[in-house]
């Protein structure tokens, strides 16, 4: 099994990374085909993700995310592949929302 571990500082708040993480999770089910599952609370909202030889988390906090996945055997060959791709959107997520007018 191959780890996947993505860390981002940001200044953005809870409320807008609530709706980058929301954004994240839409692509990913579209872009990975993965299963997502958003659960909010109060500091800290967790999304779930998971399909065949993928699962993972997206911890979303007021200053940072935290992406943590677990690849099986035949997705691991890919684990730079697919790490760089994640970390791509969520990077230009970051971005344009950070560029934005408050």
């Amino acid at each position: 099994m191959s780890a996947i571990h993505i860390h981002r500082h940001h200044q953005l708040g809870l409320p807008q990374a609530r709706n980058i993480a929301r954004q994240w999770a839409t692509k990913a089910e579209r872009k990975f085909d993965l299963r997502c599952h958003y659960i909010s609370g109060d500091a800290q909202d967790t999304v779930r993700f998971e399909r065949s030889g993928i699962q993972g988390t997206l911890q979303v906090r007021a200053d940072q995310f935290e992406l943590s996945a677990q690849l099986g055997f035949l997705f691991s060959a890919f684990a730079p592949s697919i790490e760089a791709q994640i970390a791509a959107q969520i990077d230009s997520l970051l971005h344009a929302h950070s560029t934005q007018p408050a």
